[in-house]
């Protein structure tokens, strides 16, 4: 007896939505992945007594060779959007340096992250990817968490460090909507791109400033930095923008901050504030009910 298909079901279709489903998922949790391996940098970066730019140079040089080990032939098209996610996203990363040198590192997190809001715009026009409500309302959530997290330490800086903060936030956006414009080909070359810019430039201008100090401690943590808080974090980052769209993905990246309280409670043993704690659940909280909704509603 051949079973037959209940009347009204196409098991076609049904196998469709579950690939769709299944490949949702993987790009989600490779989003989060990638938040969470971007949060270590901070607690390895205080260990390293190198100039900011020699760290970038070093940890994008290293980065740029795990990239390689895994395409091992990268198809490097230098298309316009190849071409354009990998200097946004170099720009980025030095401009965010440059913040941090020039206003409070709570100054340079906070408003790097208006890039969530600027994404939503962005993909709207570029790429046709509107945001729905639940991400509207999780940018709010997530801007009050950012708030409640970082209220004792805001404030400050000067003028220009918070403008180059901002800069970097406008670039992060770009970086995305790039990035997913390459959905259906190979977005990991623009990273090793964007990784081979930062090298060169950040330890051309390191070549000006006092020599690192090399010890075993600091190339242990740089290489730390290297492979695993951007190399595979890079690797992870270009699998899931293939599968979530560039709000989505943006959105998520908001946890990074979060879980940097953590870090310190393991490595130091420093207690988080209450604030931090409060804030970092709002943001999460936001964020999942945000991504569950809309994985849901597709």
């Amino acid at each position: 007896m051949v079973c037959q298909p209940a009347a009204g079901m196409n098991p076609l279709s049904s196998r469709n939505e579950y690939m769709e489903a299944r490949e949702q998922t993987i790009g989600i949790l490779a989003m989060a992945g990638t938040a969470f391996l971007w949060s270590i940098a901070g607690l390895f970066i205080k260990v390293i007594d190198w100039n900011p730019f020699a760290i970038a140079g070093a940890r994008s040089f290293i980065a740029s060779l795990v990239i390689l080990a895994y395409l091992k032939k990268p198809a490097l098209n230098l298309s316009p959007p190849q071409l354009a996610a990998g200097v946004a996203n170099a720009v980025t990363m030095m401009l965010f340096v440059a913040a941090n040198k020039t206003t409070t590192a709570a100054n340079a997190i906070l408003l790097q992250y208006i890039a969530p809001v600027l994404t939503a715009i962005f993909g709207a026009l570029i790429l046709g990817e509107r945001p729905r409500i639940e991400h509207w309302t999780a940018f709010i959530l997530a801007a009050v968490g950012m708030a409640i997290m970082f209220i004792d330490r805001m404030g400050g800086g000067s003028d220009i460090g918070n403008i180059i903060a901002l800069a970097s936030g406008a670039t992060f956006s770009l970086y995305f909507i790039f990035m997913r414009m390459q959905k259906g080909g190979s977005p990991l070359e623009s990273i090793l791109l964007s990784h081979w810019i930062t090298a060169g430039t950040c330890l051309a201008i390191s070549l000006f400033m006092p020599l690192p100090c090399i010890t075993p401690g600091a190339l242990t943590a740089v290489a730390i930095l290297g492979i695993i808080q951007i190399g595979l974090s890079s690797i992870l980052f270009s699998v899931a923008i293939k599968r979530v769209s560039a709000v989505s993905a943006n959105l998520i990246a908001v946890i990074e901050p979060v879980f940097n309280p953590l870090w310190v409670f393991l490595a130091l043993g420093e207690t988080p504030a209450v604030n931090a704690i409060a804030g970092g659940g709002i943001i999460v909280a936001a964020v999942t009910a945000a991504t569950v909704c809309s994985a849901v509603r597709k």
